[in-house]
Parts: structure tokens; C-alpha cells; sequence
């Protein structure tokens, strides 16, 4: 199997997702897609280089279009991943705005019936969240951002997720085979 998975700027969840995509190596062929801010925020986080040796390829967002996401309509994925993502990330994808690599990708891999996974950042009222120092900060998200995180899982093919282990979950779901996993054709 052949997964996409696109990271956006978030430190939320971040070094979790890194680590499912370590773990996904042998099971899966990883290939990663950064946002603009998503290749600052690895770098901060120390994170680059060890996502780059565990995925089948990177690939950085430029330019205004995108012609590496053709693989979503070829059908060269299984699945599409957008983990960690943030409260501007899911407000574009939950409002049907495709302007950036991620929510470009978000709408194409619908428009093609790939099972879509989100991880966003923006779940509960009170967070606690990992600094790049480690530190644990507290975060409040915006009623609206919980309320975009909510109704992006509510669209059709795709599922969001509210913690790294449900995202391990659903991604070993979907190594299984499980039907549950798999886009609804109709």
C-alpha cells in the first residue's frame, strides 16, 4: 500500500505523527507532502531529517499549482493523511477552499473517493501542547475551530481524528484491509 500524507505548520501533534510514519516504514510506502510552514515547523522541532528517512519521498510546497498531487485522481493511493493539521488548514478543507498543496490535495483526494484521515490540532477547549523545547504549553482553541474539526469528519469519505492513538488506530485499520477504512464507491 501507498500512502499520501501531508503535514501542515503545526507543533501540536506533530512529533506523534512523525512517529507513525516511522512505524508505517515496511507496512507502507509513505509519501510526504509539506506545506510551506510544515517544512519551518519540522526544522524547529529538530523533526526534517528523520521524517525524510523514513518516507518514500518528500515533497515541499512551490509555486501556485500543484501537479504532484496527480497521484490522488491516478489512484496511486490507498489512503490520503493529514496529520498534524491546523485550525487554518481545516477551515479551508471543512469551507471547500483548495489555494495551498494541503487543501488542494483534501479536495482532490475526494473528488477521487481516497479514504481521507485528519488529525486536527484544534479538538478541545483546554489543550496541553509540546513546545519545540519541550516545554507543555496550554492552548485554547476557538469554539470555531472545534466546531470546523467536528464537521470535517461529517463529509463524506472522510474521518477525523481527535488523538495520534486514533490516528495509529485507523492507519493499522487501513494496513488490515478493514472495510472500514475503505471509501464508500457507492
Amino acid at each position: 500500500m501507498r500512502l499520501a500524507w501531508a503535514f501542515t505548520g503545526a507543533g501540536h501533534f506533530l512529533r506523534e505523527a512523525v512517529g507513525i510514519v516511522e512505524s508505517l516504514r515496511g507496512s507502507a510506502a509513505v509519501d510526504v507532502f509539506l506545506s510551506r510552514a510544515a517544512s519551518e515547523v519540522l526544522s524547529v522541532y529538530g523533526l526534517s531529517e528523520r521524517l525524510s528517512r523514513c518516507a518514500a519521498s518528500v515533497t515541499a510546497e512551490s509555486g501556485y499549482s500543484f501537479p504532484s498531487i496527480s497521484g490522488l485522481a491516478a489512484g496511486r493511493y490507498g489512503a490520503l493523511v493529514i496529520a498534524p493539521a491546523t485550525g487554518n488548514t481545516v477551515a479551508k478543507c471543512a469551507r471547500g477552499i483548495a489555494d495551498s498543496l494541503v487543501s488542494c490535495m483534501f479536495a482532490q483526494g475526494g473528488k477521487s473517493r481516497v479514504p481521507i484521515c485528519v488529525l486536527p490540532t484544534d479538538v478541545s477547549p483546554e489543550m496541553a501542547s509540546s513546545a519545540p523545547n519541550g516545554a507543555v504549553i496550554k492552548v485554547y482553541p476557538r469554539k470555531i475551530d472545534i466546531e470546523l474539526s467536528r464537521r470535517i469528519g461529517e463529509m463524506d469519505g472522510v474521518t477525523s481524528v481527535l488523538s495520534p492513538d486514533a490516528l495509529r488506530s485507523w492507519t493499522d485499520g487501513l494496513m488490515k484491509g478493514s472495510s472500514e477504512y475503505r471509501h464508500a464507491a457507492g
